[in-house]
């Protein structure tokens, strides 16, 4: 597998979930925010082979980076749909069947393209952000504390669109304070403590690491 994403210690290949872990305030969103542009970086940043240093958040975006920010940041008045289109760079006729695809493919919106956003169950304003990160096939798609609040069906349900995303070959970095929870679905997690790498290693090792909770509460 290539590397999608490389910045220090950090890297995510096409294909591959990694878990970026770290209590609040470890540091987990200032990263995805400095991976997409919004804050300068204090080392290089790599995507999909090429620095990316000088590029704004738009540019990187248009390279192939999708966001899933952490409370979902909807278009509250618009619907589902509406909200879905507003979010895509594609051409006018892709744009509609790239959004008829996803709405077929998420159950919980396929029954409610015409309901507005605010309308919504956070399960159903979840599985809208995350739908909407995927609108445009991000080769790299970041999604910041994506269970938070979600009960534990919506999540295997989450869990299984992110899946089938990393099946296609998207390259997924998933911040989590939930330890446990995201690491049944990465492959490697990274553990974040005041904006420091101190940890990577294999999902199944950070597991069965009966320091992890310590280590989360450290961060």
């Amino acid at each position: 597998m290539s590397d999608v994403l490389e910045t220090g210690e950090i890297t995510v290949a096409a294909g591959e979930i990694v878990a970026l872990l770290g209590a609040n305030g470890a540091g987990k969103t200032t990263l995805m925010e400095t991976i997409l542009g919004f804050r300068e970086s204090p080392q290089p940043i790599r995507m999909f082979g090429r620095d990316v240093g000088a590029l704004t958040v738009e540019q990187r975006v248009a390279l192939g980076v999708g966001y899933v920010p952490e409370r979902r940041r909807l278009f509250a008045g618009l619907t589902v749909r509406e909200n879905l289109e507003a979010s895509s760079r594609l051409p006018r006729a892709e744009r509609r069947r790239r959004v008829d695809a996803l709405l077929s493919a998420f159950p919980m919106l396929r029954e409610r393209p015409d309901a507005r956003a605010w309308l919504l169950s956070g399960g159903q304003q979840q599985m809208l952000a995350l739908a909407r990160g995927l609108i445009d096939r991000p080769r790299l798609l970041l999604l910041d504390e994506p269970t938070l609040g979600l009960a534990p069906v919506v999540v295997a349900e989450l869990w299984a669109r992110l899946r089938t995303a990393a099946a296609e070959g998207t390259a997924i970095l998933i911040s989590e304070q939930r330890a446990g929870l995201v690491l049944t679905l990465a492959s490697r997690g990274i553990l974040l403590s005041r904006g420091k790498v101190v940890r990577c290693a294999a999902a199944h090792e950070l597991q069965s690491d009966p320091q992890l909770a310590d280590l989360m509460i450290g961060s």
